[in-house]
């Protein structure tokens, strides 16, 4: 289906911002997530330390030394990321490589939980984290959508890709669900930490301020849990990225277990997320994005997984809201 952009509820927050609507052609490819102990290696391309790349100078002197970029992912999010053939492969992937060709230096990808993330970026495990992760206020401020508390001293973004929300069922067995409002007294899994779980909760509380039932919400590490739930029969719907949810769509079952319902929603840029004392890091990956962009490297990895209407024009810093 043709997928559209419609207004997010206010209280609505986290793998999102604001941006246009993206209708992701029928030809996406690919799976992935993950744990929060395996290291994946240098799957993220074959780039070698090279001090005469175009944009070497502008890394941080460590990271030079280092010849390494560690990278915080969750590695069970097809098509952005996710393991074939025992390589970690996607757009992430290979927008990662792209960058590398210009900084001189390889990404190097760790599988962490999705909500484990920023906490091993601050705690230095990771330089950055690359994972579909949504660029919102909340996590530029560190604060928590729910509580609206201070939870942490927040991150940068490097904005790169826009995506929104999908809802899907069963094929066949939509239970009436064609939007949010759909969802009352249902029953729906999502990935904990994400966008989807923060706008289920938020339209839980709406559906129980309207006397319609409260949503049932089950939150799993990895979105593919969740297809794995909604397979079994435990819940009435998944709702995900929606990149994620039309690739879940396209190949499960050979494309007969589920069937995306409603429209695209909360059309938003996916962020590089980068510690606020690290801006020198921040700097030359915004340099190099802009660089893929002009070249070319960046359209082509998109054109590779067929997701060009996810495009950005310009790489911005902290776009999202």
């Amino acid at each position: 289906m043709t997928a559209s952009t419609t207004p997010r509820p206010a209280a609505a927050r986290n793998r999102l911002a604001a941006a246009g609507a993206i209708a992701v052609a029928g030809a996406l490819l690919l799976t992935g997530c993950g744990d929060q102990r395996n290291k994946t290696g240098n799957e993220a391309g074959e780039t070698a330390k090279s001090s005469s790349a175009p944009l070497f100078g502008k890394l941080p002197k460590k990271i030079q030394d280092a010849g390494v970029i560690k990278v915080g992912s969750d590695i069970a999010y097809p098509p952005v990321e996710f393991k074939k053939d025992g390589k970690t492969v996607g757009i992430d992937p290979d927008v990662a490589a792209a960058l590398g060709k210009q900084l001189g230096v390889r990404f190097e990808f760790e599988n962490g939980t999705f909500d484990t993330l920023l906490t091993g970026l601050r705690s230095k495990r990771y330089d950055m984290a690359m994972s579909a992760m949504t660029d919102t206020k909340d996590r530029q401020e560190g604060v928590d959508p729910k509580t609206h508390k201070k939870v942490g001293e927040g991150v940068d973004f490097v904005d790169y890709f826009t995506a929104g929300v999908s809802i899907y069922t069963k094929k066949g067995d939509t239970k009436g669900i064609k939007s949010w409002d759909d969802l009352c007294d249902k029953k729906v899994a999502v990935q904990r930490g994400t966008v989807s779980d923060d706008m289920a909760k938020s339209q839980s509380d709406k559906c129980e301020k309207d006397d319609k039932g409260k949503i049932s919400i089950e939150a799993f590490d990895t979105d593919l849990e969740a297809q794995t739930r909604l397979k079994a029969g435990g819940v009435d719907a998944v709702s995900s990225d929606f990149p994620v949810a039309a690739y879940a769509v396209k190949t499960s079952g050979g494309g007969n277990d589920f069937e995306t319902v409603g429209d695209q929603v909360e059309a938003a840029p996916y962020g590089i997320a980068v510690a606020k004392d690290n801006a020198q890091l921040r700097d030359a990956l915004r340099a190099a994005l802009e660089a893929t962009l002009k070249n070319g490297a960046y359209d082509k990895v998109l054109k590779t997984w067929g997701v060009e209407a996810g495009a950005i024009k310009e790489a911005k810093v902290n776009g999202g809201s």
